[in-house]
């Protein structure tokens, strides 16, 4: 589990409420089921007119990995992959065959796969560019939903504002319900703002950012396959690869 999504909402709810609690003001008075039914319900159904049904039913299976997303262990790759370039340079391309099945990532035995049938090394690029093409496409179409929800949910907020100041100036019969009509005509432009910025918008940065790890690590795998391909020596292609990580995560780093 990400346990900073986690303590990100936490921290956010609690300092909602925490700030309401010392302001001296009253949990009830912020709640309206009705203006919650405009922000989530309109955010949902513009999004439904935006976008095609399944898109939809798939960005919230998406956002879940905002919760339970596994992260690429680069370091792991790369070491496999120098792993099977040792292999190769010591006992061929074919050699690898037999280690396939201690490949774990589907992307490198992928890769190895298209080098051990003898295919060129331009047609290699162009398939698993063709699958990063792919898989950044898939993951950009369930960031935009969440971006989207995000930009509806505040705009919903002022609609139900303004349906509630309609009702409130309709009925000026009783003064003193203006104040109680004001403030629940507000709750929903409260509602918009924290759906907004709490949930949907960091849950769309962070499928973006978990996008950026996934196609960097795809991209070693790339060059790697590449490099073994061309039989470059192990060393030279860890070294290649390394430059991929932070200064700090690389082994000459470590041992200094």
């Amino acid at each position: 589990m990400d346990i900073a999504t986690v303590l990100g909402l936490v921290f956010a709810i609690a300092l909602i409420v925490g700030s309401i609690a010392v302001g001296g003001g009253s949990f009830s008075s912020f709640i309206d089921i009705g203006s919650a039914l405009v922000v989530i319900g309109g955010a949902v159904a513009a999004c439904l007119v935006a976008f095609p049904f399944n898109k939809i039913m798939a960005s919230f299976r998406v956002g879940m990995k905002c919760f339970f997303n596994r992260p690429e262990d680069v370091p792991k790759i790369i070491e496999q992959l120098v792993s099977l370039a040792e292999v190769a340079r010591r006992e061929g391309l074919l050699a690898l065959e037999s280690k396939l099945d201690d490949v774990d990532h589907p992307f490198i035995q992928l890769g190895i796969q298209l080098a051990i049938d003898g295919s060129p090394p331009e047609v290699i690029e162009d398939l698993l560019r063709t699958e990063i093409d792919a898989v950044a496409t898939r993951h950009a179409e369930g960031k935009s939903v969440m971006d989207q929800m995000g930009r509806f949910a505040p705009a919903f907020g002022m609609i139900g504002t303004l349906m509630g100041l309609i009702m409130m100036l309709s009925n000026m019969t009783d003064p003193s319900s203006i104040g109680k009509g004001m403030a629940v005509a507000l709750i929903t432009t409260l509602y918009g703002a924290i759906v907004s910025n709490v949930l949907f918008l960091p849950f769309a940065e962070k499928l973006g950012f978990y996008n950026k790890q996934e196609l960097v690590a795809k991209e070693i795998i790339v060059r790697g396959i590449l490099s073994i391909q061309s039989g470059e020596n192990p060393r030279v292609i860890d070294q290649k690869l390394q430059t991929f990580l932070p200064p700090k995560l690389r082994p000459s780093d470590k041992a200094a």
